[in-house]
């Protein structure tokens, strides 16, 4: 690890004059970027920490919640108001990493979180998202838990927040702050595709800090659920993922939303799976459909076509379960 300074922000402008500095990067809970300071693979000058920032959970005049940046993992599960209005919300921070690590890591920074690859961790190895240019050894490589939505030549990694795929599927929209003010970022958007710069894992411009989440009201959120497969039950990350929440009516699936993780780079919004759905009646043969158009797309690698079919059927056994669940509440 190399050496840095540290200095801690007491607001939000002088956390952005700190971070203009050169060689300077925000540090939340440190789960992620203190593990990659000591593999060498982020080497920051000065940390510039912003833990004591935006730690409240507020209610929006809309009927929604604003979910500050410096707020803990486990504070937002914990969270009466996320456990009821939002639960799968709570149900995806509950199923990622430990303990420990939720008592640390702050919302901010889990949307930060860059890649679990093992190639992107691995000096030995080619790795485009790591040293721009070298290639991706990946591709070719022992690939199980890599993308099979939304990759390109240069990487196929896959994005490991849990956190994120909920948020994803609640519309929820990030409020960051820059030396030119502040501007909202739709989750959906926050987080890139690999294209030809890999390396580049958020539409952050330089030096901009993520101030709060914003969840809208949503006629889904309270009917929601997070399913997390992986290859054992505790402090694994997810070979799929889904995030989802049905709105009924009559028997007919009114309002839907479906996002997907440990399938792409980023979160994985299911909009054609949800544009199949809506209108239609919650029958096991459409749900199964829905899911089967949304991964039509799917391009496996040698290891993972796998994803194909389980993804498939854990939205189809997702969606069923609310179904069910709606349909017995009635």
């Amino acid at each position: 690890m190399n050496p840095f300074q540290y200095e801690r922000a007491s607001d939000v402008s002088a956390a952005l004059t700190a971070r203009a500095r050169a060689g300077a990067q925000y540090l939340g809970g440190g789960t992620n970027l203190i593990d990659l300071m000591r593999e060498t693979i982020e080497h920051p000058d000065v940390l510039v920490d912003v833990t004591g920032l935006s730690r409240d959970i507020e209610e929006t005049q809309a009927g929604g919640l604003k979910i500050g940046a410096g707020v803990k993992n486990t504070a937002v599960a914990a969270d009466r108001r996320v456990r009821e209005c939002f639960p799968l919300l709570a149900q995806a921070i509950l199923a990622g990493a430990s303990a420990q690590i939720r008592n640390m890591a702050t919302v901010g920074g889990n949307l930060m979180q860059r890649t679990r690859c093992l190639y992107f961790y691995d000096d030995a190895a080619r790795c485009n998202k790591r040293a721009p240019g070298e290639g991706c050894d990946a591709r070719d490589g022992f690939n199980r838990n890599h993308a099979v939505l939304g990759a390109s030549e240069s990487c196929v990694a896959t994005h490991p927040s849990d956190m994120c795929v909920a948020l994803a599927a609640l519309d929820a929209v990030v409020t960051v702050r820059g030396r030119n003010g502040s501007r909202d970022i739709p989750l959906i958007a926050f987080h890139r595709l690999p294209g030809d710069t890999p390396q580049i894992d958020t539409v952050l411009e330089p030096g901009e800090l993520i101030i709060a989440v914003t969840l809208p009201p949503n006629g889904i959120a309270a009917r929601s659920s997070y399913r997390k497969v992986r290859d054992r039950a505790s402090y694994a990350f997810a070979l799929v993922s889904v995030a989802a929440g049905l709105q009924m009516e009559g028997g007919m699936i009114k309002d839907v939303r479906i996002a997907l993780g440990g399938v792409a780079h980023k979160p994985w919004r299911a909009e054609r799976a949800e544009a199949a759905l809506r209108g239609r009646p919650a029958t096991e043969a459409a749900f199964r459909q829905a899911a089967e158009a949304e991964l039509a797309s799917a391009q496996p690698l040698r290891d993972n076509a796998f994803k194909i079919e389980l993804a498939t059927r854990v939205i189809a056994d997702t969606l069923g379960k609310l179904t069910k669940a709606q349909g017995a509440a009635q």
